[in-house]
């Protein structure tokens, strides 16, 4: 009894230490209490071989354009320096300067040019040196495009018709309007040529008689000067969800239990000539907290939130692959650690 008693109490400690507690109206135990010295029993001291032990990264899911990945056995801090990086101090190449020759349409000259800079372009910006501020272009830290298009009347058209696709030519301003225009050898080092990331993105609207021409000029940046530059059109985590299930729920109950949560959560399975409710796929749940709203299963089930295990998304703009930007936020924190240790180094000595 004393032996099951003691286990009963480890276990309740190692969930206070390693889950955060989801309730009906508020979430408990959400603070990292696992510093040296706050449990007796447990040596919370950090180590480098401790952590290469416990971390672990397993890749769920992976396209060309997004990535679900896990990051297990790193405190929130990290997972969190990961997203921040990741959104704001990846770079990419985006336009940053439109010169304007000719602009008749009826979308003025400032918003216009805001459009064109937050097209994504397709070429990979480690290739590419940042230009400072007043330095000239160069095919090392520019890229050049350009827009030049008419709106004109089709010549034979229906006498019925009313879709300005068929009355007009160029009615339309798109993405694939936009030609690279290579500056210095660029072609040479740039064999696949440069492009934006989609061709039908809609940029402008003609009407016969109106035309744009302009020079648009891309550089190197980072999504904190303008988002814009931001690799990734969402980078989020959330923590592993671990659904407890303390006593059988059978029967019509268990039927209403699976309805509480998100479609393949909870599975119906045969167990000794009974259907019992069994947790099947906790990744799935969205955290709705929907089953604590029913008093029957308030003591048969308990929510929970495992503290290191970080689930994250991440769509990239389509300049580089997820994983690849993943890689380039982990050398980008390994820099400013490199910053931080030298400064220590410079106060110890």
């Amino acid at each position: 009894y004393n032996e099951y008693k003691s286990y009963l109490r480890m276990a309740h400690l190692e969930e206070l230490r390693n889950k955060v507690h989801l309730d009906i109206n508020k979430v408990r135990n959400t603070e990292d209490t696992r510093t040296p010295g706050t449990y007796a029993k447990y040596d919370d001291t950090w180590s480098f071989a401790k952590f290469r032990k416990s971390f672990r990264m397993d890749v769920i899911e992976k396209t060309e354009r997004t990535a679900e990945f896990d990051l297990i056995g790193i405190d929130t801090p990290f997972a969190n320096a990961f997203r921040r990086i990741l959104i704001a101090e990846v770079p990419t190449m985006a336009v940053e300067e439109v010169f304007i020759t000719n602009n008749t349409s009826i979308m003025q000259d400032e918003v216009l040019a805001h459009r064109l800079g937050l097209l994504p372009i397709a070429v990979d910006p480690r290739l590419f040196e940042e230009r400072a501020k007043g330095q000239a272009p160069s095919e090392r830290n520019t890229l050049q495009f350009r827009l030049k298009i008419k709106c004109k009347k089709q010549r034979k058209v229906s006498a019925d018709a009313t879709d300005p696709e068929e009355l007009y030519m160029n009615s339309k301003v798109y993405s694939r309007h936009i030609e690279w225009d290579p500056i210095g050898s660029q072609r040479q080092w740039l064999p696949d040529g440069v492009k934006f990331v989609e061709d039908d993105i809609l940029i402008n609207i003609l009407r016969p008689g109106q035309e744009l021409d302009m020079m648009l000029h891309a550089v190197k940046g980072i999504g904190s000067d303008h988002a814009k530059f931001s690799p990734v059109a969402t980078a989020s985590y959330r923590l592993m969800p671990e659904i407890k299930i303390l006593q059988p729920i059978t029967g019509s109950e268990a039927e209403k239990f699976k309805d509480c949560f998100s479609p393949g959560v909870v599975e119906m399975r045969e167990i000794q000539g009974r259907y019992e409710a069994v947790v099947v796929a906790p990744r799935k749940d969205t955290c709705t907290r929907e089953v604590l709203r029913h008093p029957e299963f308030t003591d048969k089930v308990r929510l929970l939130k495992v503290r290191d295990h970080f689930i994250f998304t991440v769509e990239s703009t389509g300049a580089l692959e997820p994983l690849v930007l993943l890689r380039e936020a982990v050398k980008i924190l390994q820099k400013k650690c490199e910053v931080v240790r030298k400064e220590l180094d410079i106060l110890t000595s």
